[in-house]
């Protein structure tokens, strides 16, 4: 069964070696009580260890069963010690923070049994050693003759054929020793069992075999196992294989992590502060994620409610804002042999005008259009919106039955001719083009979305607004209209003029009182309206086809009873009242008056139906204001050089004097011939002003049947003067952005280079810019806080390598009953695991408290709701971070417990 052929056992200690082990021979029966005796250092405790497994002999060889160990792998060993092999110590060597029963049944964990037979088994072995009643107590709560009997149990629990026992009775008292030598006895009918004891009375009365043993020889062996013996016990046959399915050890993770967790909470208050200090960098970075998340999501927020306010627009006529910046941003020029005493000036200006003029680029609309009607970006898309020159009149009727201060008599409230009425009332000092430009400002009214499958209204739009007040609703009807208040129920004074409410003559004679510092007659009473008041206010549609009529030489001539015109106007109604909702950062409708797309599609049609309009289109050689022919002759950008060619000299010297004075100013070379006079013409104007150029420098019509079609509201409505693309997400519009990008890519490869689309999404840079920096930052101050989450990982492996020390009795006691290398390392892998993620979960959950002083904080300070919010995902994540990396801290004192030498680990208190 067990042979020792000649072993020897050297420790090298410096230049002195030691021979604890001198060439022991000696064989052993299956089933015998072997008592070793001897004087202390006579190398006792090491031959039991190398029997045991435990240590390794320097020369000879220990046969087990037939088999030789001389080629014995780890694994092989930690096999043979679990499952062949009970130890039994003098000073027990049970795992502390182990109740009684786990302690008995870790060695079957490691044979891989399962825990109803392990619970079986343990509670078996306890019995037949008298302590059936004490499963559940530790170790420090029974007295020494208990705790050896716990050691027996562990040691015979797997049925193992060897039972090692160093010095069992060494700590006990006489009665207690005779109880576990009786013990002992009494297994040893069927197994063997080695004790190595000082005592020789207790050999003398239980072993049936002694051997003495001195300065590491065998001296006396009181009933030797020879080998007649063993031949007649085999009967000539050697014992290969019996019983020699030693099997595969492993520690399972659980066990690992439930060992750790048991020696932890032997610790628990440096426990946790070891994981809080562990925790302070995931509190770090959590809080940093919380603000940044919070952040990011009120600026996609932002992002979202401003896509609709800000859509991607794209006009007939555009400008590449690129080359404008880049011709701004290079404002130093190299000069060769500068004058250090010389100031010299670039040529910025020139160049930015320049680029102004080159990048002016127009859109073919039409085409686009129906690429955008074909559906390519209908999933991108929450609205598109097509606008249109569209002509149309708008009245205030009736406001005077509502509203008593309003005017009695009906005027026009759009277009606004606010901006008008106040520079006129300037006096001579403003000039005509003043006053005209001023004229399209400040517009109340604006159209609403429509939506994308034929409703009245955007889904958007009501995303956005809430109604206020209980009758109100959105429109339902393309003449119905609704009243856009702000957040805390206001309209600007501008809008009272735009509803009719407030007089014309009002700004006249307020802007008199202004210009003549007589503040007194500045009125700036604040107005208030009940709901319905505003809801019950009526306007009228005219169209500009309703403006003329016929005369009996057939000529169209304005009318001049207009308030006639009004009464007869399509009827339009407030029949709502809309407000941002509170979470609505930037809203869709401009201006403080809505009315629909379908209202502006119905003037178009209306125009294009009307009588005076086929009678245009009919004589479509008469102008039919005038009676007189159009010119044949339409001059555009196309056919520019023929409006130079029919310039009379005079006027093309003049001309091109005038210009040449305004190129010097700016450093732009002359233009001498009438080939660059029309480029440039070309290229700084469009057809429009390039027909209205012809007809003041030659003198004809100034009309066309184009330009008359447009005066009575004509619109091609394929052909829109512009187009607004909404975007259902920011991400989304990166798609729109794709798909353009493709459609004029594939306009360009197919040579149709006049569909190309070009336009500039500068607020979409700007928000993506700032995306962009706040997630640079919050990166930036991640990885400054991650710096304090890599320190207190070293002091966790720190810490770690501590336990390694305190709980070295533990890593031979493991190694003794079979655990291996592997799995010591499991076990300390575990405990980092455990406190790593201890602080990973301590960390988020101080960080979630501490979001909700800082949310009450920020909101005081910026009236932002729930700023710091802590994505979930992000809270797992920074858990997962937390246990890995205190996993690679702990992984070095690991290595450092796996390679620790059982018997030394053995000896350690």
């Amino acid at each position: 069964m067990l042979k020792l052929k000649g072993i020897t056992k050297d420790y090298v200690l410096g230049d002195l070696t030691v021979h604890a082990l001198r060439g022991v021979d000696m064989n052993f029966r299956k089933s015998e009580f072997v008592s070793i005796l001897g004087p202390s250092g006579c190398g006792k405790t090491t031959l039991l260890n190398i029997i045991g497994g435990l240590d390794r002999y320097t020369s000879g060889d220990l046969v087990i069963n037939g088999k030789s160990t001389k080629e014995y792998e780890d694994r092989e060993w930690d096999s043979y010690r679990n499952h062949k092999i009970g130890f039994v110590f003098q000073t027990y060597n049970l795992i502390p923070h182990q109740t009684v029963l786990s302690n008995v049944e870790l060695a079957l964990t490691l044979s891989g049994v399962s825990k109803a037979e392990r619970r079986r088994r343990a509670k078996e072995v306890l019995e037949q050693v008298g302590l059936g009643d004490q499963l559940n107590k530790k170790p420090s709560q029974m007295s020494g003759g208990q705790q050896q009997r716990v050691a027996i149990a562990r040691a015979l629990v797997n049925n193992p054929d060897i039972i090692l026992a160093d010095e069992p009775t060494g700590a006990l008292d006489t009665d207690t020793s005779v109880q576990i030598m009786e013990i002992l006895k009494k297994i040893s009918k069927d197994r063997l069992i080695i004790m190595v004891t000082h005592n020789p009375d207790l050999a003398d009365q239980y072993s049936n075999r002694i051997i003495r043993l001195v300065d590491g020889l065998v001296t006396s062996d009181s009933n030797p196992y020879t080998e007649e013996e063993y031949n007649r016990d085999f009967g000539g046959k050697k014992e290969m294989d019996q019983k020699q399915g030693h099997g595969r050890v492993s520690m399972s993770f659980k066990t690992a992590l439930s060992l750790s967790l048991n020696n932890l909470l032997t610790k628990k208050a440096r426990t946790f502060l070891t994981s809080f200090a562990g925790s302070i960098g995931i509190i770090g970075i959590a809080l940093i994620l919380a603000l940044s998340n919070g952040i990011q999501l009120y600026i996609d927020t932002v992002q979202r409610d401003t896509l609709a306010s800000y859509p991607i627009s794209i006009t007939s006529e555009t400008m590449d804002y690129t080359e404008l910046f880049m011709s701004m941003a290079e404002n130093q020029e190299k000069i060769e042999d500068r004058d250090e005493n010389k100031i010299y000036s670039n040529t910025m200006m020139a160049r930015m005008l320049s680029a102004m003029v080159s990048e002016i680029k127009k859109n073919n609309l039409q085409e686009f259009k129906k690429y955008i009607d074909s559906g390519v970006m209908e999933e991108y898309i929450s609205a598109v919106q097509y606008a249109y020159a569209a002509k149309m009149q708008i009245y205030s009727y009736g406001a005077n039955k509502v509203i008593s201060s309003a005017p009695g008599e009906s005027q026009l409230v759009y277009p606004s001719t606010i901006i008008n009425e106040a520079m006129s009332a300037m006096g001579g000092g403003v000039s005509e083009e003043m006053i005209a430009m001023g004229g399209g400002g400040f517009e109340s009214w604006s159209e609403i979305l429509e939506g994308r499958n034929g409703e009245i209204i955007n889904p958007l739009i009501k995303d956005q607004y809430e109604l206020v007040g209980e009758n109100s609703r959105f429109p339902e009807n393309y003449n119905e209209i609704v009243i856009v208040v702000s957040k805390d129920n206001q309209i600007s004074d501008m809008a009272l003029f735009a509803l009719g409410i407030k007089d014309m003559d009002y700004v006249k004679e307020f802007m008199e009182n202004l210009m003549t510092g007589n503040s007194e007659g500045i009125d700036t009473e604040v107005m208030d309206f009940t709901f319905d008041q505003l809801l019950g206010l009526k306007f009228k549609l005219v169209l500009p086809t309703e403006l003329y009529e016929q005369n009996s030489d057939g000529i169209w001539v304005e009318k001049k009873n207009v308030d006639a015109v009004v009464e007869d106007g399509v009827d339009l109604k407030v029949v709502g009242i809309i407000r941002p909702k509170e979470s609505t950062a930037s809203a869709a409708i401009s201006g403080e008056i809505g009315y629909t797309a379908a209202l502006t599609k119905y003037a178009i049609e209306q125009c294009a139906k009307s009588e005076i309009m086929k009678y245009q289109e009919e004589h479509d050689t008469v102008d039919i204001f005038t009676g007189e022919s159009f010119s044949t002759k339409v001059y555009n950008k196309e056919n520019v050089n023929e409006l130079v060619d029919a310039l009379p000299e005079e006027t093309l010297q003049m001309m091109m004097g005038y210009i040449n004075q305004q190129m010097a100013q700016y450093g732009l070379p002359e233009i001498t011939t009438k080939e660059e006079l029309a480029t440039m013409l070309g290229q700084m104007q469009t057809d429009d002003q390039i027909a209205e150029l012809a007809e003041e420098l030659l003198g004809i019509s100034d009309s066309t049947l184009y330009k008359n079609l447009v005066k009575l509201g004509y619109c091609d409505i394929e052909q829109p003067s512009s187009i607004n693309i909404y975007a259902s997400s920011f991400e989304a519009k990166e798609m729109i952005s794709d798909i353009i990008s493709q459609y004029n890519k594939d306009a360009e490869e197919s040579g149709k280079e006049e569909n190309v689309i070009r336009y500039t999404d500068i607020m979409a840079l700007m928000m993506s810019s700032f995306s962009d920096i706040v997630n640079f930052i919050s990166y930036g101050l991640m990885a400054f806080v991650s710096v304090s989450l890599v320190v207190s990982s070293i002091m966790i492996g720190i810490i770690t390598y501590i336990s390694v020390l305190e709980r070295t009795k533990e890593i031979g006691i493991l190694r003794a009953i079979g655990a291996s290398k592997k799995d010591i390392k499991s076990v300390f892998n575990a405990e980092t695991m455990i406190v790593g993620f201890s602080s990973g979960v301590i960390g988020i959950a101080i960080t979630l408290i501490l979001t909700v002083p800082v949310n009450f904080i920020m909101y005081a300070l910026t009236d932002i709701s729930n700023i710091a919010t802590l994505p979930v995902a992000g809270a797992f994540i920074l858990i997962a971070i937390s246990t890995v990396l205190t996993l690679i801290a702990g992984l070095f004192p690991a290595v450092i417990a796996a390679r620790r030498d059982p018997v030394t680990s053995l000896r350690s208190e």
